[in-house]
């Protein structure tokens, strides 16, 4: 892999890309006027705890604007993710936690903090116009970005606040080298792959996650293609069905014939190395890395990538979704303060924000379509193209469980056996069927 890296942005660059954009004007974004009594909560001091990543700096960096706006102090902390999840989970078990606001991933969190019920529900304080700037509604978020903030029972109980789709990115010199036509479905995209591979020429077809645990966010993106859902009616995990079988064929088929060596240990690191070196035409992966691709210090193919929403699969169009949200402690003493709080995270001026630095795509499709937005974004206009249309055919990447991490090590090493030419159909029923006792004990606890 050490030759795949050589000269590939390092993860220091890649994340600091978009902080340091930041620093960016913000063509035509400007705070929305409204009756929101923004200064009931003067003099309040509230603690927020945020990811530290482009999101989470963004709105640690521009905490006066809300100040000014609400006269509400904001102590906010950036903690690095894995870290950040451990201490969310600490305080909130313990019922007195040190924070009011709560920066969560949902794809890793959404099933525990909904058991546990930390949040607060505010279904509300959306419904309250006092509260609640009339563009902040429900149907303006994305489906997916609904489906990860609602409960079961229809509480609202943090807001979507960036979302993370998985789209195409591809290389439109090597694609136009061998005459091949932008993929509009799964089998286009295998053939597309296979043609696109040159070995001798030190380029391939298509590179993407082989590494156990991260390779089921690529891996979900076929599942869904081929209408594989991850759970029934009932809870019980189907991932040892035809369709994860079939997706898992196409997985296997691609990343053994048409990517680079080494692959079965890339994560996105790897694998966003090898594209902006120019040695894959396409690669399927979230959409936030526009950012480093093209930035001509980090890479060599700045001005030759094109942006598409993932081709459609035999029985689906998907794409694949994850992302994170923020929310009120259902301990906190200041829940009005905290929600305007939440509330600024997801306006359009923050959302904006976000996304002209290329630093997250908000779930909010008014910020996303705006005009007045779309004019100061930094990126391609093919890549904000991809966002729109993602939203339209967004859906959950990873089921909605406690046990995530658990399904992620397990599922995912079942996948990554067969690059090394293991059955599908059998390592998947393996892995179901060590999966599943789990995922029932975390249910019944």
């Amino acid at each position: 892999m050490g030759e795949i890296t050589r000269g590939g942005p390092s993860r220091r660059h890649v994340l600091a890309s978009g902080a340091a954009a930041a620093g960016l004007g913000l063509a035509g974004i400007r705070p929305a006027l409204s009756a929101v009594e923004w200064k009931k909560h003067a003099g309040t001091t509230l603690e927020v705890n945020l990811i530290k990543g482009p999101r989470g700096e963004v709105l640690q960096r521009h905490a006066q604007d809300f100040t000014a706006l609400t006269g509400i102090k904001v102590s906010s902390e950036l903690i690095p993710e894995q870290q950040q999840r451990q201490k969310l989970v600490i305080e909130l078990t313990s019922g007195r936690p040190s924070f009011d606001v709560a920066h969560l991933s949902y794809h890793v969190q959404k099933r525990q903090f909904d058991k546990a019920g930390w949040l607060a529900d505010l279904s509300g304080f959306l419904k309250d116009p006092n509260l609640t700037e009339p563009s902040l509604r429900e149907a303006d978020f994305s489906p997916a970005g609904l489906q990860y903030a609602k409960t079961p029972n229809g509480e609202m109980r943090s807001l979507p606040l960036s979302v993370d789709y998985f789209i195409l990115y591809w290389n439109k010199e090597l694609f136009q080298k061998k005459g091949v036509a932008l993929p509009e479905t799964f089998d286009d995209m295998m053939r597309a792959a296979e043609t696109l591979t040159d070995p001798k020429a030190g380029t391939y077809g298509f590179v993407g996650r082989g590494l156990r645990n991260a390779n089921m966010a690529l891996w979900g993106s076929f599942f869904l293609a081929y209408g594989g859902e991850f759970l029934d009616a009932k809870g019980n995990i189907l991932t040892d069905g035809p369709e994860a079988v079939e997706a898992t064929k196409l997985y296997q088929r691609l990343l053994t014939k048409t990517a680079p060596p080494g692959v079965v240990g890339f994560n996105w690191m790897e694998s966003m190395a090898a594209f902006t070196q120019g040695r894959a035409a396409m690669w399927i992966d979230g959409v936030g890395w526009a950012p480093p691709i093209e930035d001509p210090n980090a890479s060599r193919v700045v001005g030759k990538i094109g942006y598409a929403v993932v081709p459609k699969g035999p029985r689906a169009h998907a794409s694949a979704t994850y992302g994170d949200g923020i929310g009120v402690a259902q301990a906190s003493t200041k829940k009005e303060a905290a929600y305007l709080y939440c509330q600024w995270a997801v306006s359009k001026l923050m959302g904006g924000r976000l996304l002209q630095i290329g630093g997250g795509v908000p779930f909010r499709d008014s910020i996303l379509n705006d005009a007045e937005v779309q004019t100061g974004v930094k990126m391609p206009g093919e890549w904000l193209g991809s966002a729109i249309g993602s939203s339209k055919i967004s859906k959950l990447g990873l089921p909605v469980v406690v046990p995530v991490a658990e399904f992620r090590d397990i599922v995912g090493a079942a996948v990554t056996a067969t690059l090394s030419g293991a059955d599908p159909a059998t390592e998947l029923k393996k892995a179901t069927d060590q999966y599943r006792p789990i995922l029932e004990r975390s249910e019944k606890a």
